[in-house]
């Protein structure tokens, strides 16, 4: 069945590229209400933006939801990810302000807060996206491709010149809970002479070693250094499972993301919803529920605060 959040959870902290202030609160929601964020420093207009692919306006640095009055909203993929992996399937997310909090830059105080709360079954069935046929995207960058599988199952490969990062590779079956265990706490990370550039843009005005992982050539200045020596592509994954849910259902398939990023994943469904023939809508019964993100979570499996 269908879920939402038991009850509120808040969360405050500030955002990474803007520096400001924030509080977001994720509310219970009915069945078929997916997941909207709500700005609740705008009074008048509409100040609800839906989490889907087609809000969705390309940036290469964060997951940015822009609604058809112009509200936006801002760094949406580590509470998307907490959400897919925690297996909430209907949410209002209030926001004062235009950028999601960072937090430790990772997606484990999400899931840690919507755990706490707990999960509550609704009046509804589940529907996911089964993907039928294979569909992919390439640009100078990488690729990103969708293509048939059982439950969702991700690959993922990155290569960075710096040797702390280097090239990592990693697959992982996001059924049972995995996400929880294998990808909630790894971080954000960047270069220090992209964060050097980004500032002077005005950008990552919001950005400590606290809630990211900087390196520096061979060197991981953030304290502490990583929790998993792959945490990098552990958190494009992370990104990746995010920048999914904005399909607006569980998705069924295999994702291979190849030096991929938000702007990749998002081509990937304008991709997928642009041919017919490569999906359908997908009533779950108890053996295909049982392959989603988020069933089988325990709480004693969150990562322990670092």
């Amino acid at each position: 069945m269908q879920t939402t959040i038991r009850s509120a959870a808040i969360f405050d902290g500030v955002g990474l590229h803007s520096g400001a202030p924030a509080r977001m609160t994720i509310r219970p929601a009915p069945a078929d209400h997916g997941i909207r964020f709500k700005r609740t420093d705008i009074r008048l207009g509409n100040r609800v933006v839906p989490a889907l692919w087609d809000a969705v306006e390309i940036t290469p640095l964060c997951t940015r939801i822009v609604n058809a009055a112009g509200v936006s909203v801002s760094t949406i993929e580590h509470v998307m990810a907490a959400l897919s992996g925690c297996g909430i399937h209907n949410a209002l997310i209030d926001l004062d302000g235009p950028e999601v909090p960072i937090l430790d830059g990772s997606a484990a105080p999400f899931v840690r807060g919507i755990m706490a709360r707990g999960v509550r079954h609704l009046a509804a069935p589940v529907r996911a996206i089964e993907v039928l046929a294979p569909v992919e995207v390439q640009t100078k960058a990488g690729w990103a491709r969708l293509e048939p599988g059982q439950g969702l199952t991700m690959d993922f490969h990155i290569d960075f010149p710096d040797a702390a990062i280097g090239t990592q590779d990693k697959r992982l079956d996001l059924a049972n809970g995995a996400f929880v265990r294998e990808l909630c706490d790894s971080r954000t990370f960047c270069r220090q002479s992209d964060v050097d550039s980004m500032q002077k843009n005005g950008l990552a005005l919001g950005g400590t070693y606290e809630n990211a992982v900087v390196v520096d050539g061979d060197r991981v200045l953030s304290p502490g250094g990583l929790r998993h020596a792959d945490e990098a592509v552990r958190h494009k994954m992370l990104d990746a499972l995010g920048d999914l849910y904005t399909a607006g259902a569980p998705i069924l398939g295999h994702y291979t993301g190849f030096k991929a990023g938000h702007a990749l994943t998002n081509l990937l469904l304008r991709e997928l919803f642009a041919t017919p023939e490569a999906w359908r809508l997908t009533l779950c019964d108890e053996r295909l529920a049982a392959q989603l993100p988020g069933v089988g979570v325990e709480r004693e499996e969150i990562p322990a605060v670092a």
